[in-house]
C-alpha cells in the first residue's frame, strides 16, 4: 500500500519529468558527515585557489537543513546539457559545452520553481527555495545520495544514463517524503581515462581535483594571470574544459539534449579565432547576455585568447 509520503514522492518525480527533467531523486535534508573530513583536507590544502566563498559557511554546505529552515527534504534534479552540435572550426578557440547556451542557472531554477508550485497547490502548502550553484550546497553529494550516480574519479557526478554531462539543482522544502536509497556502488572500476587526460594533471587523487591545477578555473573564476606553467597546457581552450569528461565512458552514448533552453548562441559554434579577437565589450555583452560568459567577462576572456598568440 502507498502512503502520503510515498505517493507525494511519486507525483513530484512524475512532475519533474514533466518540465524536463532528466532525473529526480529525494533524500532528507540533513547533514552530510561524511564529506566534512575531504572537504576540510581540500580546503587545508588550498586547493579552493582564490575561491574564498567555498571556505565559508562551512556547516551550511555540509548540512542543507541550514540553509531553509524547518527543512525535511532535498529534492534533486538533473539536465542531460550534452549537445547536438559542436564548434565547426576545429582550430577555434574552445569553449565548455556547457556554455552553448543560455545560462543553466536560469533554465534550471525556472524549472525548479515551476516545481516548487506544483507541490504547493496540487500535494502541500509547504515552504522551499530552489537552488542552482547558487549557495553554499554540496550538490553532487546530495545528489548521490538521492541514487542519482555516483562520483566518478574526475569529482563530478556520473548517471548511468547521462553520464556527467548534467547540470544539477536542488528544491529544499519543509515536507516529509519517501527518500531513495543513496548510490552507494561505484562504476568507475579500474578506469583512470580522466586522470590520464588532463593536461594539467589537476585531477591529484580519486575524485580529488586541485582547482589551482584545473583548466576550468583558471579559465572562468581564475581573475589574476594564469600562472606560465598552465599556459602551455590550455590546449586551445579560453572559457572551461570537458577534457575529462570527453575521455569519459559514460559519456560515449548520451542522446543529445534537444530542447530549446539549450540552443546555441546564435554564429557561437561557427566563431574563429579572428572572430574572438574582434569582439569588443558592446559586441560582447550583446552576444553573452544571459549566458554563461557573463561570469568570466569580456576582460577575462581576452585575457584567456591572448595566451593563445603567445
Amino acid at each position: 500500500m502507498v502512503n502520503s509520503t510515498q505517493n507525494h514522492a511519486l507525483l513530484i518525480k512524475q512532475k519533474a519529468l514533466e518540465l524536463g527533467f532528466a532525473e529526480c531523486g529525494i533524500s532528507e535534508a540533513k547533514a552530510l558527515e561524511e564529506e566534512r573530513e575531504p572537504l576540510q583536507k581540500w580546503l587545508a590544502e588550498d586547493m579552493h585557489g582564490n575561491m574564498g566563498y567555498m571556505a565559508r559557511n562551512l556547516e551550511m554546505r555540509l548540512d542543507p537543513s541550514k540553509l531553509e529552515e524547518g527543512a525535511k527534504s532535498v529534492i534533486s534534479v538533473l539536465i542531460n546539457y550534452f549537445p547536438s552540435q559542436k564548434q565547426i572550426d576545429p582550430t577555434a578557440p574552445v569553449i565548455s559545452k556547457y556554455a552553448y547556451g543560455r545560462d543553466y542557472h536560469f533554465v534550471v531554477k525556472e524549472k525548479l520553481n515551476n516545481l516548487l508550485i506544483y507541490i504547493q497547490s496540487e500535494i502541500s502548502q509547504c515552504s522551499g527555495r530552489a537552488f542552482v550553484d547558487s549557495a553554499p550546497i554540496m550538490e553532487r553529494s546530495l545528489a548521490k545520495a538521492a541514487g542519482l550516480g555516483w562520483i566518478g574519479k574526475h569529482s563530478l557526478l556520473i548517471n548511468k544514463y547521462f553520464g556527467s554531462y548534467v547540470f544539477i539543482g536542488e528544491l529544499i522544502i519543509d515536507l516529509p517524503l519517501t527518500y531513495d536509497i543513496p548510490f552507494t556502488s561505484d562504476h568507475c572500476g579500474t578506469c583512470t581515462r580522466c586522470i590520464d587526460a588532463c593536461p594539467t594533471q589537476a585531477i591529484v587523487a580519486d575524485r580529488v581535483v586541485d582547482a589551482r591545477k584545473c583548466i576550468a578555473y583558471h579559465t572562468i573564476e581564475n581573475k589574476e594571470e594564469i600562472p606560465d606553467h598552465i599556459r602551455p597546457k590550455l590546449e586551445n581552450r579560453i572559457f572551461g574544459c570537458d577534457i575529462c569528461q570527453d575521455v569519459c565512458p559514460w559519456n560515449k552514448v548520451i542522446t543529445p539534449n534537444q530542447s530549446i533552453d539549450f540552443k546555441p548562441i546564435e554564429g557561437l559554434l561557427e566563431m574563429k579565432l579572428e572572430d574572438w579577437n574582434e569582439l569588443d565589450p558592446l559586441v560582447y555583452k550583446q552576444r553573452f547576455s544571459n549566458s554563461p560568459f557573463e561570469r568570466a567577462g569580456y576582460k577575462r576572456i581576452m585575457r584567456n585568447i591572448s595566451y593563445l598568440r603567445r
